[in-house]
C-alpha cells in the first residue's frame, strides 16, 4: 500500500479521534469512507474500522475513567444489551436493506443535534432520575442496527443516553465510551473470520491513540451547555455522512 495512502488514513484517524475523545464518540461512519477506499476490500476496510473505532474508544475511555466521568451502573446493564443487540444484528445483516438503514439512522442524528441546540427546559439543576430500562432497551436496538450495518453507532447512543436514559453529559460521553469498546470487541471478533486490513487497523489505531487522549483531556475544558453544543454539531456532521453513505 502506498505511504501517501497510509500517512492520509493516519490523519484522518487522529483527526476523527480528537473530536470523538471530545464528545464520548467512536465516529466510525465517519471515518468508514476513507477506511474502506484505502483497503484491500470492502470487508476487510470494516473490519479494521471497528477495530480502530474499538482502540480509539478504549483510549479515551480511559482518559474519561481517569476523570471519573463513568456511570459503572448504566455500563453494567447497557453493555450486554448493546453487545446481544450487535451480535443479532449482525447475524440478519445479510436480509436487511443496510443503505436504506444508514438513511433513516442519519435522519435520526441529526434530530437529535438539533435538539441539542435547543435551550434545556427546567429550573436550572433539576433533572430527572436515570432510567435503567431506558438503558437497556436503547442499547439492544442500537446495537441490533449497528450489527447491521457494521459500526457502533456510539453517534446514536450518546444522544439516547443523554435524551432517555437522562444520564448527565458529562458522564454519559465516558459511559458511551465503555460500551463503545464492549462493541467493539465483539465487532472485531465477528469479522475476524471474513478478513480485517491489519495495517490499515495498525496505522489508524496507532494514529487514533493520541488523538483521543487530546480530546478526552478538552473535555473537562467546556461547560454543559457548550459540551452539548459541540455533540450537536458532531451529531449533524455524522447525520448527513450516513445519509451520504446511504444513498451512494
Amino acid at each position: 500500500m502506498h505511504a501517501l495512502v497510509l500517512a492520509a488514513v493516519g490523519v484522518w484517524c487522529f483527526v476523527t479521534a480528537v473530536a470523538g475523545g471530545l464528545v464520548g464518540l467512536v465516529l466510525g461512519n465517519i471515518r468508514l469512507p476513507v477506511i474502506v477506499f484505502a483497503a484491500s476490500s470492502p470487508a476487510a476496510g470494516a473490519g479494521a474500522n471497528i477495530g480502530i473505532s474499538g482502540v480509539a474508544a478504549a483510549t479515551a475511555a480511559f482518559a474519561h475513567l481517569r476523570a471519573r466521568r463513568v456511570d459503572w451502573r448504566l455500563v453494567l446493564w447497557m453493555a450486554p444489551a448493546s453487545v446481544a443487540g450487535a451480535i443479532a444484528g449482525s447475524i440478519v445483516s445479510a436480509a436487511l436493506p443496510g443503505n436504506a438503514l444508514l438513511i433513516v439512522i442519519g435522519g435520526v442524528l441529526i434530530v437529535f443535534g438539533v435538539d441539542l441546540f435547543r435551550p434545556r427546559r427546567g429550573p436550572a439543576g433539576e433533572s430527572e432520575p436515570e432510567s435503567v430500562p431506558a438503558a437497556v432497551l436503547t442499547g439492544a436496538a442500537i446495537g441490533f442496527l449497528g450489527g447491521v450495518v457494521g459500526l457502533i453507532l456510539g453517534s446514536l447512543r450518546l444522544p439516547a443516553l443523554l435524551r432517555f436514559v437522562h444520564a448527565e453529559a458529562l458522564r454519559a460521553i465516558g459511559t458511551n465510551l465503555v460500551v463503545g469498546v464492549c462493541v467493539g470487541v465483539a465487532g472485531i471478533a465477528a469479522h475476524a473470520p471474513s478478513g480485517v486490513d491489519w495495517s490499515l487497523f495498525a496505522v489508524g489505531a496507532a494514529a487514533s491513540v493520541p488523538g483521543a487522549l487530546l480530546g478526552a483531556r478538552l473535555t473537562g475544558r467546556l461547560d454543559e451547555r457548550r459540551l452539548l453544543h459541540a455533540i450537536g454539531a458532531i451529531l449533524l456532521v455524522a447525520g448527513t455522512a450516513a445519509i451520504l453513505q446511504g444513498l451512494l
